[in-house]
């Protein structure tokens, strides 16, 4: 079955009842070259990882866009098996049906046979209305919070609702433990 078209998607959104305003933008590849067309849209925005772990089980992780991830210590947060890795293109396609610099939480809706984990992180989720790409890089997609919640279950992935956890301090020196502001010379 081919993946969904991003006007298949908004009509799963309508069928369901869902409100969501889409905007059509130029297209972006990444999260600092997303930040002009986010400025002029109201609401949370997003950054998704899709990684997998050493038993190749799939997960996609959307969190807040300026959440600092640290895949080292989320494997363990999101019950990964060994180190997370990036998922490739092909896989990302094959999964997910949809390109780089579009992945989406709404992708899952094409992950017909379960095999990708939904992680949500919570500091996304403290905002009333989220963003996302409708499965394509030149529009986004906002709805509430409860509605994404009730799109991914409609699609069959129960997202996990967790805080991921943030890298160390960058300015903890790892051999004394001490902020550097805190040294004497």
């Amino acid at each position: 079955m081919p993946p969904l078209t991003p006007e298949e998607f908004l009509d799963q959104l309508a069928a369901l009842g869902i409100e969501a305003r889409t905007v059509e933008h130029e297209a972006v590849f990444s999260v600092a070259e997303s930040q002009p067309v986010k400025a002029r849209i109201p609401g949370a925005h997003s950054k998704n990882l899709f990684v997998k772990d050493k038993k190749g089980r799939f997960f996609l992780i959307t969190a807040k866009d300026d959440t600092p991830i640290d895949l080292k210590r989320a494997r363990e947060a999101i019950g990964a098996s060994g180190r997370l890795s990036f998922g490739t293109a092909d896989q990302l396609r094959a999964l997910l049906g949809v390109e780089p610099g579009s992945v989406t939480p709404f992708a899952v809706a094409n992950d017909r046979e379960g095999r990708v984990t939904m992680i949500l992180d919570a500091a996304l989720m403290e905002h009333p209305w989220v963003n996302f790409h409708p499965l394509v890089n030149t529009m986004t997609t906002g709805l509430s919070r409860e509605d994404l919640v009730r799109f991914l279950r409609s699609a069959g992935h129960d997202p996990l609702i967790l805080r991921l956890p943030a890298p160390p301090p960058e300015n903890c020196r790892t051999d004394l433990g001490v902020p550097h502001e805190a040294e004497t010379t």
